[in-house]
C-alpha cells in the first residue's frame, strides 16, 4: 500500500499548478477517496487540503520572489480565480502577502514534498479480529470535543463527568451485544485527524437497532465490518498510541481500508497512568485494490 500511496503523491505533485482530481489520486492509491484522505491525515499529521495548499504556496512563493510573472499570473496558475484569494492562501502559509514578499524579498516558509516509508520497530504485536455486525444503535449523550493526541482530553473528561447517575443506569439497562457496557463513540466531522480537529464524542451503550430512550440521544450505525483491537497498558497513553499505530502501521500492511462510521472504544476509566484493558472498534472494509499492489 505504501508504494501505491507514494505513486498517488507523485501524481498529485505533478498537478499542483492545475486542477487536482482527488478521486483520481485516491484511485491511483487503490483506495476510496474517504480512506485516502483519512489515511493521509493520520500519516502526515495534517489534512490533505492543507498539505496541497502548503505545497502550492511553496512553489508559488519561488515564482513570486523571482519577480518575472505578474502576481495575477501566479495566482491563476495555481488555481486561484482572484488575486485576493491567492493573497489569503499565500499569507496563511507564509505570514506575509505576495506583494510585500516580492517587494522586500522576504524569507518564506517551505513545505517539503512528502513520501511515506515503513519503519519497522518490532515493538509490540497488535492483537485484532474482524467482526461482522448487523445494524445497531448507540444510545447516550454526545458533546463536540477537540482531538487530543497526548495526555488527558479535558473536554471529553468533562463530558463524562457531566453525566447524571440516572442516565448511566438507563444506558446499562439498554446495553445489548458487543461492545458490551458503557463505551465511547467518536464521529469525525472532517477528514482531519490533526490535534484540535473536532469530533462528536458520545458516551453510551450499544443497543438493538430500534431501541429508544426518551432522555437519551440515539446514533444509528449501519451494518458492516469492524476491526477490533484489544489493548492493555497505562491510561490514556496506551490508547493514544494504539490509535496512532492502527492508522500508521496496521492499515498500510493489511488488506483493509476505513469506511464511514463511528470509532468505538470500551475501556474502564482509571487513574492517569494506571494499567487498564481496552477494546477499540474501527469501521473497515476490504481493500479491493490490495491484490494489485
Amino acid at each position: 500500500m505504501l508504494e501505491r500511496l507514494n505513486r498517488a503523491l507523485d501524481h498529485l505533485e505533478a498537478r499542483l499548478d492545475g486542477k487536482i482530481d482527488m478521486a483520481e489520486v485516491a484511485r491511483i492509491a487503490g483506495v476510496s477517496e474517504y480512506h485516502f484522505r483519512r489515511l493521509f491525515s493520520a500519516l502526515a499529521g495534517m489534512p490533505l487540503p492543507v498539505y496541497v495548499r502548503r505545497r502550492r504556496m511553496t512553489i508559488a512563493g519561488a515564482e513570486v520572489l523571482a519577480g518575472e510573472p505578474t502576481l495575477l499570473d501566479v495566482a491563476v496558475r495555481y488555481g486561484y480565480g482572484s488575486g485576493e484569494a491567492f493573497a489569503r492562501a499565500f499569507r496563511s502559509v507564509h505570514g506575509i502577502g505576495p506583494g510585500e514578499a516580492r517587494r522586500t524579498g522576504a524569507v518564506l516558509t517551505a513545505q517539503p514534498r512528502m513520501s511515506f516509508r515503513l519503519v519497522v520497530e518490532g515493538s509490540t504485536a497488535m492483537r485484532y479480529r474482524i467482526v461482522e455486525k448487523e445494524r445497531f444503535r448507540v444510545v447516550g449523550r454526545k458533546a463536540r470535543v477537540p482531538l487530543v493526541h497526548e495526555g488527558v482530553n479535558a473536554a471529553a473528561a468533562a463530558h463524562l463527568e457531566s453525566l447524571d447517575g440516572q442516565a448511566v443506569v438507563r444506558m446499562k439497562e439498554l446495553a445489548v451485544g458487543e461492545p458490551e457496557g458503557i463505551l465511547s463513540a467518536a464521529v469525525h466531522l472532517t477528514d482531519s485527524r490533526e490535534e484540535g480537529a473536532e469530533v462528536d464524542y458520545w458516551i453510551g451503550a450499544v443497543t438493538g437497532p430500534d431501541a429508544t430512550a426518551q432522555e437519551l440521544e440515539a446514533l444509528d450505525v449501519p451494518a458492516g465490518t469492524w476491526a477490533v483491537f484489544d489493548n492493555h497498558g497505562p491510561y490514556p497513553s496506551a490508547l493514544q498510541d494504539l490509535w496512532r499505530d492502527v492508522f500508521t502501521q496496521w492499515f498500510p500492511s493489511n488488506p483493509y481500508v476505513t469506511r464511514p462510521g463511528p470509532e468505538l472504544l470500551r475501556t474502564q476509566p482509571v487513574e492517569i497512568g494506571a494499567e487498564t484493558g481496552s477494546q477499540l472498534w474501527i469501521p473497515v472494509e476490504r481493500d479491493i485494490g490490495s491484490s494489485g499492489a
